[in-house]
């Protein structure tokens, strides 16, 4: 599945304009594999995107976030009026919404996207073979071998096995609290024994070191996300960037205080302030906090911005994809020889 790669590294699919057209090409043509994020993009949006890395030629993926919506209760209206007392600010209220699930699935068939990948459940057998039917590898998010077995049974060509260090979201099934410190190395081990398909291992992945343990753990490959924030062909905007690596912040936490889910990012004011009110309930929470992030990015105040990024944060390098890919791969070559 992964053997037409130069390397076995793929690109994470960030959301929210951190996954550029420039940057999964750019991972592309070094022999990695890029990937666009369709998640809280416009069909129109992720089509024009679409279309640009088609007429590339080179290999790329699409992510979509599988809808899950949390009945919207008592919870998220408290937090609501919580917010806006505090921060003197009118916001919306949320609606449940699919983020274009049906069109962007017809957007990824229409253009026979090499490799498709989602995240938040797993489509349903009828949709995965749609998909794969259609001349796509299907790739499905999980974090733990029940997950796995359930991608697996309806019909996944490989799983993105996530740590818990990872950045982001975590690519849970069903919005609930984990107990696990487990390490992705020993969640590759497990899981190798018990499945056969490709497992690409994603968390705190971020130098050729962490390449080659991986991949020695039982992993086909690895996707990085973290380790291309602040290259030049990122959307990340500046004050993320700046706040990666300014010292500022010390430490990441997993918290639902942004968007009702739990994800990993620079640990900062507003988390700490509002991490015992936030309830768990997606993708209301995240329609909730918009304006504040907005206002956030405005005033450049990455104190009430999602700052998503891994535990490995501090390591992070500067430069273009190249010169990003070039370490990595120098790295790995000195650890397989």
């Amino acid at each position: 599945m992964f053997r037409h790669l130069k390397y076995p590294i793929i690109q994470a699919p960030m959301a929210g304009g951190i996954s550029t057209v420039e940057l999964a090409l750019a991972v592309s043509e070094n022999g990695g594999l890029g990937f666009l994020a369709a998640g809280y993009k416009t069909p129109e949006e992720i089509e024009q995107e679409i279309v640009q890395c088609n007429a590339s030629g080179l290999p790329f993926g699409v992510n979509l976030f599988v809808p899950q919506n949390d009945t919207i209760d008592e919870s998220v209206h408290s937090y609501k009026e919580r917010l806006e007392k505090d921060y003197d600010i009118q916001l919306p209220i949320p609606e449940p919404n699919d983020d274009y699930w049906n069109e962007k699935l017809e957007l990824v068939m229409k253009y026979k996207v090499p490799y498709v990948s989602f995240t938040f459940s797993c489509p349903s057998k009828e949709i995965i073979e749609q998909v794969k039917n259609n001349g796509s590898h299907v790739i499905v998010t999980v974090t733990n071998l029940k997950e796995a077995k359930i991608a697996i049974d309806l019909g996944a060509n490989a799983i993105c096995l996530q740590g818990v260090e990872a950045g982001g979201h975590r690519g849970t099934f069903e919005n609930v609290d984990e107990e696990t410190n487990v390490s992705l190395n020993e969640l590759i081990s497990t899981i190798r024994k018990e499945i056969s398909i490709p497992i690409i291992a994603a968390g705190g992945i971020i130098n050729g070191k962490d390449i080659y343990l991986a991949l020695q753990a039982g992993a086909d490959a690895v996707q990085l996300g973290t380790a291309f924030l602040c290259t030049e062909e990122s959307g990340a905007n500046a004050a993320y960037k700046q706040a990666l690596q300014s010292g500022e912040f010390s430490e990441t936490a997993l918290t639902r205080t942004f968007s009702g889910r739990l994800a990993r990012g620079l640990k900062n004011d507003f988390m700490a302030k509002y991490e015992s009110f936030a309830p768990a309930n997606y993708p209301a929470v995240n329609s909730l906090t918009k304006p504040i992030r907005a206002k956030a990015l405005k005033d450049q105040n990455p104190q009430d911005m999602s700052l998503w990024a891994s535990t490995r944060f501090k390591e992070i390098k500067q430069g273009t994809v190249k010169d990003v890919f070039e370490q990595l791969t120098k790295e790995l070559l000195s650890y397989q020889s």
